[in-house]
């Protein structure tokens, strides 16, 4: 699908707008949240959706793949953990480095990843399945 150029700045828009939001709801449950449920599971699927939203900023156009490229994307970042990549980059010490690479390899956090991709592969699939019944509709 081709956007035209007022099209493509509603799109990033309405991204931006996700990408603040969901950024800010991240930060606030790492910051305030310490339970259980919410901060591991929730928080781990929203991640790879605000990757996605910030994404889509700079790409408005649909691309069929981009939750399979933010699930490979995400998994990498968690194997790097279990290879300890904080501590051999001598960073164990900076609290920024240490969130954003995170320190503690787990594959529920990578479970996480893949039903937050999910999440947007249904997102994308409606969108199209919308996009393509409006085309047709129209004509």
């Amino acid at each position: 699908m081709s956007l035209q150029k007022d099209e493509k700045r509603k799109y990033r828009i309405k991204y931006a707008v996700a990408f603040i939001v969901l950024l800010i709801l991240e930060v606030l449950i790492a910051l305030y949240v310490h339970d259980n449920f919410i901060r591991p599971y929730i928080g781990d699927v929203l991640v790879v959706i605000v990757l996605y939203s910030a994404i889509r900023v700079i790409i408005p156009e649909k691309y069929a793949l981009l939750p399979l490229y933010l699930f490979a994307f995400a998994a990498g970042v968690e194997f790097l953990q279990y290879f300890k990549l904080v501590q051999v980059l001598g960073l164990q010490k900076n609290t920024y480095f240490r969130i954003i690479l995170g320190s503690t390899f787990d594959w529920k956090d990578i479970l996480c990843y893949g039903v937050g991709c999910v999440i947007l592969g249904v997102y994308e699939w409606m969108v199209r399945n919308r996009w393509r019944s409006q085309v047709t509709i129209s004509k």
